[in-house]
Formats: structure tokens, C-alpha cells, sequence
């Protein structure tokens, strides 16, 4: 068998043809941050050199730039709510090349058996995907979770050659306290450690670090950023569906803090990567917001494989692989062609190549025991104050709020006019009857209830609404899906989303998912209040490691303080303004 690096270096020397001659381009080199109009010659899966070479095949780009593959460093392809195939069908047309992913969202629902289907399910697809370990499964020890996960099981990966390392250290208490469990799963990583550092500063951030994290995709405002950068951490940039910090944190991407900086998506929703798109839609942001466009490739290309160390990834350079996207500006970068190794893998926006079919999915993720209506009632004492969760358009940050509920025969219930309604989250991988209930106010429903087996991190049902009947009506709904949507109005479901596998996303083709999602959205919408994902909120509002107020299966959690809280309070309501994010600490 021939060596394939001999056939690269003779296609470099000139002795034999390359496989593939792109001309008419106009190259961007991210080392110089220089434009030139030359050829770029590919052989063997690498580039091999620039201007005339021979070739089997020549592609002519017609003036187009010619880019490094996009690299996505902290990405969740649960979220996606599609099998990775179906992903692929999605960014790959984009222009990404490359992801690394945690999946701790499968692994919180099936364990090791989840890590397993996913590395079986990114096997054959033109889209690299490279993993963090889930070092958190489960998140929190103020939830129940599907499984568990030690570091002496994350140990049966640590060698594979798609492992870079472990995953956002989410048990940020842990870490800051020397926990012997969080400690082993970092020591054992011979990778990067990634950061899910919400809200720290100061010592306790400082602290964080010396644990051994590196980086962090959690910062939302200019200071936040800075201060990371100052530290010696790496920091994602986050642009996804909910999580929108790319704004906050575009000034310190104009100065040299920006090397130490990466575009990430962390989590987007199929109808936001059919429309908007994945990493092209960040770059597109980043530049119509000022941003020079070749610094703005790096952060989107050379820097996230800098930072994993993919050496020979995130540029057009010889030697480098040959994951190469060519786009009509640099403004929209609309990809006219996406090569993954040198293959012609998608042009105009579709993909061009077969993929692989998805492993048959790990099964029986909902098991649901509860008492229905029952278990939302909440007996409340006369004057009584609730905690109140206050749900933040583009942001996973909450702020607690404290009110007076409406009260009706001695229950405390939703309240339509202040926004205040009732929500719960209801245990599903043991069928152990476990419900937690309380309040959210930011979602401005007017009548109906959503439900959703997607509840980051644990992922037990979760579900907000009007009334309690319509809140157990839309919990059943998806119970009886096996994971997925729901819409319920008057105890009807109008509108559901299956997502099968693991209850977390679906086995059917992207478009359909999408489909499915808008007529869900639409009917969300219809219902009152003007977020933009709110199934993307909701998801979000039992990720206890997050300040400030969360709701799981074993009830109210302050996240900035890491315990359980009490729904009642024994003082009077706040009549102020909510507080701002930045004085939460």
C-alpha cells in the first residue's frame, strides 16, 4: 500500500499531480492576515502548496475566498434535537468542518452507554467531531439524574483518538473546594479542562483556575471577558439560540485580548441553523458589528484549534488538513463550496455527499410515576411570599424575585396579568415520583402550558403554564411521547415534537424537525409573550449550577449558593426593580 505521505510530499515536490487544483480564489492567510489571489493545491487529504501545480481535477472558485474550515470548540449536538447525521446535513453546507462536543446531555440521561452511541453516531459523517468527557453526570447533587459518571468511567476513554480532554467543570463548588471526585476527573484528563464559570470573579475565579480549568464559554458582559483574558483563561465567545453574548463581548475582540478568544455556539435549535446557521451566522454578526473579518475568521478557525492543539488544522497552509470552505464576501459568508480533506462535500448550500445511517438509539428514556394534579398543588399560608424564578430573554442567567401569589381556595396559583406562573419538574429517568414546583415570571402566557423532556442538565420533564390541569395535561402528553414537545391548551395538545432518542432528539431528517419546531413555536407564541425560543428558556430554567434561582425534581435551588431553598419567604415582596445581572455574585 502506498504511503499517502509520500504522496503528499510528491505532489508537493511537483513529481506527481495533485488530486485537486482550486483556482481563481482569493486565499486569506490567517498567519499574515493577508489576501492573495493564488491557486491552492490539495493532495492526500492536505494542502501541499500554492500557485501553478499540476492536478487531476481543478476547481475554479471564480473570485471567491478560499477559508479554513470553521471549528465549533464547545458545542452540545443534543441541542440540535437531530442525530449528528442530521447536523451535519446542517453546518457542514455552512461552512463548519470541525466540533467539539461535550455529551453530557445524553450521558446525564444514559451513561456510558450514551457517550457510547454518540462516538458510534459521529463515526463516517463529513463533519469531524472531537469530544470533551461529561465531567459532571449528574450536574448537581441537587437533582436526579438518568446515571452517573466517575472519573474511574470517564477512564475508558481517555485514549481515544477523538477525546481532547474533559468538559465544562459545571460542579464549580466542587472544584473551588478541592472535591476529591472533581479533582480525580481533572487530573485524569490529558486534554484541555473547559470551564463553566457563571458569575465568578474575584478569588473564587482565581481559585477556579488553580484547579486546573482553562477555559470558559459563560461570560456575559465586557468585564467578565476582560478579567478571564487577564487570567490566562481562553474564553468561547458565545453566540447560540438563548445564550447570546457575542454583543457584550465584541469590544475586547478588537485588541489583543482577542488571541486569547474563540467564536463558539454552545447550544442552537434546528430552526436556528436551517435559518440563521451555525458558525457563518456568528461571523456575520461579529463583522457587521465592526469587527475586522480576518480577525474574526481566526477567532471562528485558527484559534479554537490552536487552543485544542490541531496543529495542522484552522488554516490554508501546507501540510494542514485540507478542510477548506469558499465564500462569495466577506461580509455574509455565503459558502459557495465546503471541501472536507480535499472531497467536494457541499455547494450552494447543500450537502453533496451521502451519510452514513444513525446507530440504533439507546431506548426506554422516560419513566415517569406521579400524582398528577395533586403533586401542583401548593397550600399557601395566608400573606405568604413566594421566590419567584425571573427567566431572562438571550441569557441562561435568572434572577430571583420574590412575590405575593395569587391565592384561590387556599392554593397558590399562576397569575396571568403579573406574569407569574406556575411550572414544575417532574423525575423521568426512575419513576421515583419526585416533583418540584414554583414559579416563573418573563414567559407572559395568557392561556395553555408547554411541556419538554429537554431540562438541562438532568433532563426530567419540565413544563410552565396557566393552569395546574393544563400543566398535568402537557407533562402526560410528553410522558406518553417517550421524550419530546408539548403544547397544551384547554387539555388539548396542539402542537408536539417526538424526540425519541434519549428524549432528547429526534431520528427524523432535519427539515421535519424544523417543521415540527415552528409549529410548535407558533402555537408557544400564540399563547402570549414575546420570547423568542421559549422552549430554549424553559430548558434552561433546571440548570442548578447557574445563578440565581432554579427549579428541579427535588425543588428550588439558589445556584449561586449551590443548596436547596424554601418556595416561601418571611418578608415582604420586593417592590424595586429587579437587581441587575452584574450584582449577582
Amino acid at each position: 500500500m502506498t504511503d499517502p505521505l509520500q504522496h503528499v510530499l510528491a505532489a508537493a515536490r511537483g513529481d506527481e499531480p495533485a488530486d485537486l487544483l482550486i483556482t481563481g480564489g482569493r486565499v486569506v492567510n490567517l498567519f499574515t492576515r493577508e489576501v492573495e489571489e493564488t491557486e491552492v493545491a490539495i493532495a492526500g487529504g492536505r494542502v501541499v502548496g500554492f500557485g501553478p501545480h499540476e492536478a487531476t481535477a481543478e476547481h475554479d472558485v471564480d473570485g471567491g475566498f478560499v477559508l479554513p474550515g470553521y471549528l465549533d470548540p464547545h458545542v452540545h449536538l443534543e441541542s440540535a434535537m437531530v442525530t449528528p447525521r442530521e447536523l451535519a446535513r446542517a453546518v457542514v453546507p455552512r461552512g463548519t468542518s470541525t466540533v467539539v462536543t461535550d455529551a453530557h446531555e445524553i450521558a446525564n440521561v444514559h451513561g456510558v452507554e450514551g457517550v457510547e452511541w454518540m462516538l458510534k453516531a459521529t463515526e463516517g459523517l463529513p463533519l469531524d467531531v472531537f469530544f470533551m468527557l461529561p465531567s459532571c453526570v449528574p450536574a448537581t447533587p441537587l437533582e436526579t439524574s438518568g446515571a452517573e459518571l466517575t472519573a474511574h468511567d470517564l477512564a475508558r476513554w481517555v485514549d481515544h483518538p477523538r477525546v481532547l480532554g474533559l468538559g465544562e467543570v459545571m460542579n464549580i463548588a466542587g472544584a473551588i473546594g478541592g472535591d476529591a471526585e472533581v479533582l480525580a476527573k481533572i487530573r485524569a484528563s490529558r486534554g484541555r479542562v473547559d470551564g463553566h464559570a457563571v458569575g465568578l470573579t474575584g478569588h473564587s475565579l482565581e481559585t477556579y483556575l488553580a484547579a486546573g480549568v482553562e477555559s470558559d464559554h459563560e461570560a456575559t458582559t465586557l468585564a467578565e471577558g476582560l478579567e478571564r483574558v487577564r487570567l490566562g483563561m481562553h474564553v468561547m465567545v458565545r453566540e447560540g439560540t438563548t445564550e447570546r453574548n457575542l454583543a457584550a463581548l465584541l469590544p475586547m475582540l478588537h485588541g489583543p485580548a482577542a488571541e486569547r478568544c474563540m467564536f463558539c455556539t454552545d447550544d442552537r435549535h434546528p430552526h436556528d441553523l436551517l435559518g440563521a446557521g451555525h458558525l457563518d451566522d456568528v461571523l456575520r454578526q461579529a463583522v457587521a458589528g465592526g469587527l475586522d473579518p480576518l480577525v474574526a475568521i481566526r477567532l471562528a478557525t485558527r484559534l479554537p484549534a490552536r487552543y485544542f492543539e490541531l496543529h495542522r488544522r484552522g488554516a490554508i497552509a501546507p501540510g494542514f488538513v485540507a478542510d477548506v470552505v469558499v465564500v462569495g464576501d466577506l461580509e455574509r459568508f455565503e459558502a459557495r463550496r465546503v471541501y472536507k480533506r480535499g472531497r467536494l462535500v457541499a455547494r450552494d448550500g447543500e450537502l453533496c455527499v451521502d451519510l452514513p445511517p444513525a446507530p440504533p438509539a439507546p431506548g426506554g428514556s422516560v419513566s415517569v410515576t406521579w400524582g398528577g394534579l395533586a403533586d401542583l398543588r401548593v397550600p399557601a399560608p395566608p400573606g405568604s411570599i413566594v421566590r419567584a424564578i425571573r427567566a431572562l430573554p438571550d441569557q441562561i442567567l435568572t434572577i430571583e424575585e420574590r412575590v405575593a401569589p395569587a391565592v384561590v381556595d387556599g392554593l397558590a396559583v399562576s397569575d396571568a396579568e403579573r406574569d407569574l406562573l406556575k411550572m414544575a419538574v417532574v423525575e423521568r429517568h426512575h419513576g421515583s415520583g419526585r416533583v418540584g414546583v414554583g414559579f416563573v415570571r418573563g414567559f407572559g402566557l395568557r392561556a395553555g402550558a408547554l411541556a419538554s423532556s429537554v431540562a438541562h442538565d438532568s433532563h426530567n420533564l419540565i413544563a410552565v403554564g396557566l393552569h395546574d390541569e393544563d400543566i398535568a395535561a402537557a407533562i402526560d402528553a410528553v410522558a406518553e411521547l417517550g421524550g419530546g414537545l408539548a403544547v397544551v391548551v384547554d387539555g388539548a395538545v396542539r402542537a408536539a415534537l417526538p424526540l425519541p432518542v434519549a428524549g432528547l432528539m429526534s431520528d427524523r431528517p432535519l427539515a421535519e424537525v424544523v417543521a415540527g419546531l415552528e409549529a410548535l413555536l407558533a402555537q408557544a407564541r400564540a399563547l402570549g409573550g414575546g420570547l423568542p425560543d421559549p422552549f430554549m428558556t424553559l430548558s434552561f430554567l433546571a440548570l442548578a449550577p447557574v445563578p440565581a434561582l432554579r427549579l428541579t425534581d427535588r425543588g428550588l435551588v439558589d445556584g449561586a449558593r449551590f443548596e436547596h431553598v424554601p418556595l416561601f419567604v418571611e418578608e415582604a415582596p420586593c417592590s424595586s426593580p429587579s437587581p441587575p445581572i452584574a450584582s449577582i455574585r
